[in-house]
């Protein structure tokens, strides 16, 4: 079976508008996360977010796309996809061939405006422009029909390991023969509903998060929208590569609606399967982009599972200390940072940290380095037990 490249990448966050600008944040260790947020919500100016600074006025005239009803969600993804395809060098004929798949991933999609449509139904009895944005694969359709894509095309919503998903999606279609190019990744925004949603839960911290600390107090949302094109081998031919996708797992633990097992079960199988799909080693991952959400539960599970995977933990840090989390966005996020840090040879450091935890004793790496790496995995752990690791690797 033919092997998958990464021939591009696009991304935009709270610490960059595009991959070089992401780049140059994690080098010099920036944090995008802060109270002084635009979104208008009780929270702002209370609660820390990853709030990307291009509003949607600034992204449409971008973009040049003004059509009623469209949400921040599909406009981040268009920025992203842009980026993407323009790097991989994509020809109109292969974005629109059958050949190309497009899976894209969020877990807020179109009801980023559910105040909206209920305002608009109550102010005036008439269907909102809000209606046929509504729907989670809203945005997919949308991106879908501006590019003219005629491929497979999905939406895929397993909470926060969704895009994750999307590169796994993506990369074993292509090995099946089932297309030969792919593009994947996913996007959300802030919303009223995600914040309100989460802080129910009691998870939101009140100050900026810090994964793996003892005194981790929970995490802090944000908005991304990341997106990889994938191509075989064969197709790649004087093309720039990032890094092969080399292996993929998932699992689910159900243990729980929004908690993994207290023995880190889902994260442990994950990383397990993606082992033995990429035929490695635990031994051969040089660094781990751990999925880090700076909550008592994820970082504790997430810990236990890598412990018992790996005789010596490799190096580790959470992107979330940077950028917050961007819920179906993140596993991308984690792939497109894990595919940087291939392609430069170097690790960006986790921030925020002080003191290890004391049933684990883990401590991300705290400073950018210049190292030669090899394999690299990136984990993604949704609601419901949902967890999906990716293993990416140097050509």
């Amino acid at each position: 079976m033919s092997r998958i490249f990464i021939t591009g990448i696009g991304i935009i966050t709270a610490i960059g508008n595009n991959a070089n600008e992401n780049r140059a944040s994690l080098i010099n260790g920036v944090c995008g996360i802060n109270t002084k947020t635009k979104y208008p919500s009780k929270y702002s100016g209370v609660l820390p977010f990853g709030e990307i600074a291009l509003t949607n006025t600034e992204l449409m005239d971008k973009l040049s796309i003004h059509n009623k009803g469209i949400t921040r969600t599909t406009l981040l993804a268009i920025h992203a996809i842009e980026e993407a395809i323009s790097d991989a060098q994509l020809s109109v004929g292969e974005i629109s061939g059958y050949d190309t798949a497009f899976i894209s991933a969020t877990t807020v999609g179109g009801m980023s405006k559910t105040e909206d449509l209920y305002h608009d139904v109550m102010a005036t009895r008439e269907p909102s422009p809000y209606i046929t944005s509504y729907d989670v694969s809203a945005s997919t359709i949308f991106i879908q029909e501006h590019y003219c894509i005629k491929g497979y095309s999905n939406t895929i919503n397993t909470a926060c390991s969704s895009s994750a998903n999307a590169v796994m999606l993506g990369a074993r279609m292509m090995k099946g023969g089932m297309a030969e190019r792919a593009i994947v990744g996913g996007v959300d925004c802030l919303s009223k509903m995600t914040i309100n949603g989460f802080n129910a839960l009691q998870i939101l911290s009140d100050e900026v998060c810090r994964p793996f600390d003892k005194n981790r107090k929970g995490l802090n949302l944000g908005e991304g929208a990341a997106f990889l094109v994938l191509e075989k081998e064969e197709n790649c031919t004087h093309k720039k590569i990032y890094a092969e996708v080399k292996g993929y797992g998932n699992a689910n633990d159900a243990y729980h609606a929004s908690s993994t097992s207290d023995n880190g079960d889902g994260p442990y199988f994950s990383m397990q399967a993606a082992l033995r799909t990429a035929q490695l080693n635990a031994s051969e991952i040089d660094f781990i982009n751990a999925h880090g959400t700076a909550t008592e539960n994820n970082d504790l599970t997430e810990s236990r599972a890598m412990m018992r995977l790996f005789n010596d933990v490799p190096l580790l840090m959470s992107s979330k200390a940077n950028v917050g989390h961007t819920l179906g966005a993140a596993g991308a996020v984690n792939a497109i940072y894990s595919a940087l840090s291939l392609a430069n040879e170097e690790i960006y450091a986790g921030l925020n940290f002080n003191d290890p935890a004391e049933d684990t004793g883990l401590t991300p790496n705290l400073h950018y380095k210049k190292k030669a790496l090899k394999h690299v995995m990136a984990n993604a752990f949704g609601f419901g037990g949902n967890c999906t690791s990716l293993i990416l690797s140097r050509i």
